[in-house]
């Protein structure tokens, strides 16, 4: 049962390890965790979602919590509500892009600050295990409220086109971004000239995962975007908290340079602010950071760390090579499924530049991108390696990262999967293949 509580959520196969029992039990362990007397609980489309949420709630209001049901809800639309409502904390009920028999929990404090399992998680774990939960005292009790207007109005009063016009398409596979649409409906100078699987259907039934990290899920956007000659493609993942992006020529966007570009544009807003960037990211986010006038600090990998460290640095905004995109205008700092996209349009407004010009910009390296390795012990992997690297500078804030003036490499264990992912950048392509084959030697060592 323990094993559902992962390092940012709680997450497992229904019903074999995730279950309406237990999520009752989780739904008491949650209000005593967080002392609430009202939760704010949307869900996404998963076919066990409305079950797990009678659950969840039957047990938060045993525990004398008023529930606000917010219905079918994108994570980011979550957060906005645990940002503008009165609430003690909001919870999701999702498995973000896992496959359809997945469900699971996002937990969040009011002001969308989450719970990972270092900062609430194992206590609403240990609560949870530990308790013989009664009905005592005055129940709780359940109101509806669609926060859908008032997100849309927000995310919408970021909009500066300049009159420039856009033609836009989009892949939500079947899953909650599809509530993110709407938005870019509403302003007048976007066109949306194709739409794939945009509408709410089970996991599964999309024909490809709901994961723009994984460049083979934007085939068909970028055969899309080269068809209807779109300006830009824009694809979620299965909650909308992740988003990727295709250029005009099709070519997918890594998604670090996507943080080298917002920058800029989110320092115009707040000039001087603190960004943050992930370890894996390339150089040259921090370059475009401080270029702008920024200060950038690099952190460590998950939306539960980022989220810490921006609050602990008062930082305006952060990317991560995973597709989050973090801003302090969605409660303390959190994930706003359409800004990204609209953001990008005002800076290609003001530039004149297309999509792969303001790519090429910041394209300045050779990134290897995520590399995923089984690997049964990743401790002696990790001493070998930083044996035969010793004259680097070794970094240890997530795994390994060591830094040579032209390449560097970080070495990291998956807080999600069990992998060992690399990721490499090189001055030249020429760097980064040597580099490349020099590091999967070494791992096929252990492997």
């Amino acid at each position: 049962m323990t094993n559902i509580f992962k390092s940012y959520d709680i997450r497992g196969v229904y019903p074999s390890e995730l279950n309406e029992e237990i999520i009752e039990k989780i739904g008491h362990a949650t209000v005593i965790k967080l002392r609430a007397k009202s939760l704010a609980v949307g869900r996404d489309n998963r076919d066990s979602s409305p079950s797990l949420f009678d659950a969840f709630t039957r047990g938060a209001m045993d525990e004398g919590c008023t529930i606000i049901d917010l219905g079918l809800v994108s994570t980011p639309m979550l957060y906005f509500a645990s940002a503008t409502l009165s609430v003690d904390g909001a919870v999701m009920i999702t498995a973000s892009h896992n496959p359809g028999q997945y469900n699971g929990l996002k937990i969040c404090q009011e002001n969308a600050i989450p719970l990972g399992l270092n900062s609430g998680l194992s206590d609403i774990r240990d609560i949870m295990m530990k308790s013989n939960f009664k009905k005592d005292g005055e129940r709780g009790n359940m109101t509806t409220r669609s926060i859908t207007a008032d997100y849309h109005s927000f995310l919408l009063s970021f909009a500066d086109l300049h009159d420039m016009n856009f033609r836009l398409a989009f892949d939500p596979a079947h899953a909650m971004g599809v509530l993110e649409l709407p938005i870019f409906h509403q302003i007048k100078n976007i066109e949306i000239v194709g739409s794939l699987y945009d509408t709410l259907e089970a996991p599964g039934t999309c024909p490809h995962e709901a994961n723009p990290l994984n460049t083979e899920t934007l085939e068909e956007l970028s055969l899309l975007v080269k068809e209807k000659k779109a300006d830009m493609g824009v694809a979620f993942d299965g909650d909308a908290d992740r988003v990727g992006f295709v250029d005009e020529l099709g070519n997918p966007v890594p998604m670090d340079l996507i943080t080298a570009i917002i920058a800029p544009e989110v320092l115009r807003r707040h000039p001087g602010a603190t960004i943050l960037y992930d370890l894996r990211s390339s150089r040259t986010v921090k370059e475009e950071i401080e270029a702008a006038g920024g200060i950038a600090k690099e952190c460590m990998v998950g939306h539960a760390n980022i989220k810490k460290h921006m609050r602990e640095t008062g930082a305006v905004f952060a990317g991560e090579l995973s597709g989050h995109y973090y801003f302090t205008e969605n409660g303390y700092a959190a994930e706003m499924g359409a800004l990204p996209a609209i953001l990008i349009m005002n800076i290609m407004a003001s530039s004149g530049k297309k999509l792969s010009e303001l790519v090429q910009h910041v394209s300045r390296y050779a990134h290897s991108g995520e590399l995923n390795f089984a690997i049964k012990n990743s401790a002696a992997l990790f001493t070998i390696t930083k044996e035969k690297y010793a004259d680097g500078k070794l970094d240890t804030l997530d795994g390994i990262k060591i830094s040579y003036p032209n390449w560097w490499f970080s070495l990291r264990a998956s807080n999600t999967e069990p992998l060992v992912r690399l990721n490499i950048e090189g001055d030249t392509s020429m760097i980064l293949e040597d580099k490349k084959l020099e590091l999967l030697s070494l791992i096929n060592l252990v492997k």
